[in-house]
């Protein structure tokens, strides 16, 4: 009898570590592209801080280490940090009206030529984060334009000239690193 017992509990055993391993596969599919990802004490929206922090050139304190892509929501600049953490180039950016939080992302998908959330056709578009369900990327309007995003929508794309939109598309591929701080 006692033969059976543990037989009894090890098909138990193994069920239920079946069905735990199923549901956690399931769970994994539908979780948010930030879990795993560091949180920061910032709220989401459209708010700017006036003024920047830093220095054009001098990369922002806490912005990482290695290649990466710094983008400082306080000052709407953004910084191509090479290796031995070398900044390569940096530049100004025109933002989107929903920022992304600060913190660590890493570069999900690219497209070469779109049309954007705002009807404006649009270039080297590398997209990067969510927030408020809204996907946010840099991109580079066809036309040349930088405008001021109109605030009554929501939109994600961080407007940056076609050159530095080249730059970023050269430098930022799939998997690099996307330092935010305020």
């Amino acid at each position: 009898m006692a033969r059976s017992s543990a037989g009894y509990v090890a098909g138990l055993t193994a069920a239920a570590l079946a069905v735990v391993g199923f549901l956690a596969f399931q769970a994994s599919g539908s979780a948010p592209d930030t879990v795993g990802k560091p949180k920061a004490s910032a709220s989401a929206g459209a708010s700017k801080k006036p003024g920047g922090k830093t220095k054009p050139g001098q990369l922002p304190a806490m912005s990482g280490q290695g290649e990466r892509v710094v983008y400082e929501l306080g000052s709407d600049r953004v910084w191509l940090v090479g290796a031995g953490n070398k900044v390569e180039r940096t530049f100004k950016v025109t933002p989107s009206t929903v920022d992304p939080l600060p913190g660590e992302y890493a570069v999900s998908t690219r497209s070469g030529s779109i049309t954007g959330s705002d009807g404006v056709p649009i270039e080297h578009v590398v997209r990067f984060a969510s927030n408020d369900g809204v996907t946010i990327g840099f991109s580079a309007a066809q036309d040349g334009s930088t405008p001021a995003p109109d605030t009554s929508k929501k939109t994600g794309g961080i407007r940056e000239s076609r050159a530095d939109g080249r730059a970023m598309w050269e430098f930022a591929t799939v998997g690099t690193a996307v330092v935010v701080v305020e």
